[in-house]
């Protein structure tokens, strides 16, 4: 059973990065769904990814939040897809370059905080990137609609890629706990 709920998890990701551009509104929902099946997969009664209830309860809060605020903008910018690939590819990197200095700490702590700067810095250049493209330099920072679309597109992202990375992060807090 756990093989298939792992399965499902790494489906769920890869529809929520599909669902990025077009349907940006179930991207977190999407991401979240993966996250709580992976903390239900168990190898002989231990959780392969022990995520706390509280960490659950909490990213289900912020991806209704997120949601919610994904509802509340303006439809010109809400159906806009320029760029997330960008935003996208930056996340991701940067949620791996978060997770690689793994080494810094043995505080999960500091590591989930890693984790989410290394995400948020990456969301920032890879709209950076897009907008010294010629499709991009709408959004360029001197256009004035820079801050507004990174928010708009790069908080969903956040989130989205974050409850990826919270699985890392946890996977890679377990692994060094047994490899010690």
């Amino acid at each position: 059973m756990s093989i298939v709920l792992i399965i499902l998890s790494c489906l769920l990701w890869a529809g929520a990065f599909a669902a990025f551009p077009r349907r940006i509104l179930l991207s977190p929902a999407l991401s979240f769904c993966a996250l709580l099946l992976l903390s239900f997969a168990r190898v002989n009664g231990v959780p392969i990814v022990p995520v706390a209830n509280s960490m659950t309860l909490s990213w289900l809060c912020i991806t209704i939040v997120v949601m919610m605020v994904i509802l509340l903008q303006n439809p010109a910018i809400r159906i806009q897809s320029r760029g997330t690939g960008y935003i996208l590819f930056g996340a991701m990197a940067g949620m791996a370059a978060g997770i690689a200095v793994y080494t810094v700490s043995a505080s999960l702590s500091i590591l989930y905080a890693m984790m989410l700067g290394g995400t948020a810095i990456g969301i920032t250049l890879g709209l950076l990137v897009f907008s010294n493209t010629p499709a991009g330099r709408g959004i360029a920072p001197s256009s004035g609609h820079f801050w507004q679309y990174l928010l708009a597109k790069g908080f969903p992202a956040l989130i989205t890629v974050a409850q990826i990375g919270i699985a890392l992060v946890i996977l890679t807090a377990t692994y060094r706990s047994h490899s010690l």
